[in-house]
């Protein structure tokens, strides 16, 4: 069986991890399965997409199609003429999309069109927000691809609305998950950590990218001055996304001794300020799922999720798009009545042989 695996932008890299791992172990016992790995570009900043390469020990990616950059429109665009030319040229017997970025889309289409089967990794959750471009590309990747694998039960029950048989899909678990526990006990301090004397539960990470939050300069500035001043003079660990920090530099913001900009971290790093947290304050989907196996509480400036059982199961609050929402939440975690979370069903590290067991059932190998 030959298969493509897609990677674009961070969240690929580490749901993809796991796979490319359990790809080898199968092949360590002659199961015939063979992979192409293919980087679009999609992040194009080192610390967003090449660490992730090194620190999760995959391969090199076999072509980068070198896709970063442009409006969606463009991204998209050049996705798919760069890919089409990849699969004719090299063409799979299945090609494998993980997450909802636009590389997961445009690639499903493609891949399609080309007459060749689709399977998608994380299939299934949904927002029922459309202003969010990740629910359209959920949408539309979904409609497209032939199996599906589900982190939750309430994934498949989407799916089944759609239409889809249940003999196409695969509730395995949480890759994302796969690769924190697999690299749990590697995770290392940053050097903000001893620059600023930082210790275990006495400070909070901040992480703020998606355009409703940080587009409106009155908005992003009203939630960065609400979360330092609820904040009990902890320091705020603010990693700055490429894109933000673009935006940063234009925002009259008064200077807080509290709030530190940093560089974008590698996984390592990052994942050990989460750890080590008193709470994770942001408005990322895939960290709401660490800080739920870590048991961190999370704060989500979001109106709406793609991962309910974050919420219903996890540590993770949706908080809303109102910085005056801040204040009572974070009055609340400090009083010490944040809820302490359990881990949902399956997210114990083996999503990924799940996946590769399925795939060498499915082709016969």
């Amino acid at each position: 069986m030959k298969l493509t695996l897609i990677a674009g932008a961070r969240p690929n890299f580490i749901k993809i991890a796991p796979i490319i791992h359990a790809i080898d172990e199968q092949q360590e016992m002659s199961i015939n399965l063979r992979y192409r790995l293919v980087h679009t570009g999609q992040h194009y900043d080192q610390k967003m997409s090449d660490t992730f390469f090194k620190e999760l020990n995959i391969p090199e990616p076999d072509t980068n199609l070198g896709c970063g950059g442009g409006t969606q429109a463009e991204q998209t665009a050049a996705i798919m003429v760069a890919f089409e030319k990849e699969l004719i040229a090299n063409p799979a017997d299945l090609v494998m999309v993980v997450g909802d970025v636009n590389s997961t889309m445009a690639c499903s289409i493609v891949a399609k069109k080309l007459l060749t089967k689709v399977a998608h990794v994380e299939a299934g959750i949904r927002s029922y927000d459309l202003t969010m471009p990740e629910e359209i590309n959920r949408m539309v990747t979904d409609c497209l691809a032939d199996y599906f694998f589900t982190t939750t039960e309430w994934a498949g029950k989407n799916l089944q609305k759609l239409g889809i048989p249940k003999e196409r899909i695969f509730f395995v678990g949480n890759v994302m998950i796969d690769t924190l526990l697999q690299n749990r006990p590697r995770f290392r301090k940053p050097a903000i950590w001893d620059k600023l004397g930082l210790k275990k539960e006495n400070y909070l990470v901040l992480t703020l990218h998606r355009p409703a939050n940080v587009d409106e300069d009155t908005k992003f500035k009203a939630f960065l001055q609400a979360i330092i001043e609820a904040s009990n003079g902890l320091p705020v660990i603010f990693p700055v996304h490429p894109r933000t920090a673009k935006i940063l530099e234009s925002l009259p913001l008064s200077h807080s001794p509290s709030l530190h900009l940093i560089d974008p971290l590698g996984y390592l790093e990052f994942n050990f300020l989460v750890q080590n947290a008193k709470a994770v304050i942001t408005d990322s989907g895939g960290i709401t799922e660490e800080t739920t196996v870590m048991g961190i509480p999370c704060l989500t400036l979001r109106d709406n999720t793609e991962r309910p059982e974050t919420i219903t199961i996890g540590t993770n609050e949706l908080i809303g798009t109102d910085p005056a929402a801040i204040k009572p939440a974070l009055k609340k975690l400090f009083a010490g009545e944040w809820k302490k979370g359990e881990i949902p069903e399956l997210w114990d590290g083996r999503a990924a042989d799940r996946i590769v067991e399925k795939l060498t059932g499915l082709y016969g190998n």
